[in-house]
């Protein structure tokens, strides 16, 4: 049977301070109740201190290494989908092997914003199919806390920080991803990005004065285009693997908006109950909220039960993957 790239652990890490909608109330101006009608959102989880992203996939990777009771030695490749790198270089993922100790893998950061997790997880498991390596790790995570300004009450109720991780193994019993629906469309940047800090615009005074360091978002039109593109392609990939909704065990989707998530569950034909939310513990973590889901519910997965992840992100990216569990 054909080499298939399988879910065979699932780490996850986020930081001890907490950020309620009470906190944000003395901060700007809004309310609880404003906050949890619009996006469902309680609280969110804050990295404090000189840490960076490479902190919260680190700590990721470890619990999930300890689940397998394997090595960092075992590892063969590190894939970091974040939006908030430690730096502008060296990658992430050389940060995190080096913290680790998985001296014997090499890694790579991959960018999509909060379609960056299947991005990763899609391309990691190309390296597992071809057989070219045996452990792969997938990480997603993010210290949006670091890009968000506490000040613009449009942004800053979203996100908080938090990562998670999956390792790919080899599969010959048709477990594991199999398949994936993948866009991109530049055309959307304008509506969702940041507007200093790259080659186009580098760090000067003037843009931190304007504080263009910082998430913006045109909330509006974000929200349109998530509820429709989301909703439609993981809809895509069902019908694209003959899948009914009574054979979806659970519908992982990205937690950005508690009225998105409902959407494309509607659209799928996917009961609630079969639609993960944690999105009110720990708000929009861009990169590490599909795999925070994965590790939140993995004893709720049975072997075999079919998942539909599905995203959508700045730039605009989003996408949606069919994996059949493998734990």
């Amino acid at each position: 049977m054909k080499t298939t790239a399988a879910i065979t652990a699932v780490g996850a890490y986020l930081p001890d301070d907490i950020l309620t909608n009470q906190d944000l109330e003395k901060m700007v101006d809004t309310t609880n109740d404003w906050i949890l009608e619009r996006t469902g959102i309680q609280e969110r989880h804050i990295l404090k201190g000189p840490y960076g992203t490479s902190t919260l996939a680190a700590r990721a990777i470890q619990s999930l290494l300890q689940q397998r009771n394997l090595s960092p030695l075992d590892i063969d490749l590190i894939i970091v989908a974040t939006t908030t790198p430690d730096m502008m270089f060296p990658a992430t993922a050389n940060v995190v092997g080096d913290m680790i100790g998985a001296k014997n893998a090499w890694g790579f950061d991959l960018q999509a914003a909060c379609s960056g997790f299947i991005y990763a997880l899609s391309t990691g498991a190309q390296f597992i199919e071809t057989g070219r390596y045996k452990k792969v790790v997938v990480v997603g995570a993010d210290k949006m806390s670091s890009i968000i300004d506490y000040e613009d009450r449009n942004t800053c109720i979203i996100f908080g920080d938090g990562g998670g991780a999956v390792l790919l193994e080899p599969n010959y019993e048709g477990l594991g991803v199999l398949d994936f629906i993948l866009h991109s469309d530049g055309a959307g940047r304008e509506f969702l990005h940041m507007k200093a800090g790259g080659s186009m615009k580098p760090a000067s005074l003037e843009t931190v004065r304007n504080k263009e360091h910082y998430v913006y978002q045109e909330g509006k039109t974000v929200f349109k285009f998530a509820v429709t593109n989301m909703a439609d392609v993981a809809v895509k990939i069902m019908e694209k693997n003959n899948l009914g909704p009574d054979d979806i065990a659970w519908l992982v989707p990205h937690q950005a908006n508690k009225r998105i998530i409902d959407s494309t569950g509607q659209r799928m034909g996917i009961p609630p109950e079969k639609v993960i939310v944690n999105i009110q513990k720990y708000g929009n973590t861009t990169s590490g909220t599909i795999p925070i889901c994965l590790f939140e519910w993995k004893d709720k997965f049975k072997k075999g039960d079919n998942l539909i992840l599905a995203s959508f992100g700045g730039g605009f990216t989003w996408g949606a993957v069919y994996v059949k569990w493998g734990c």
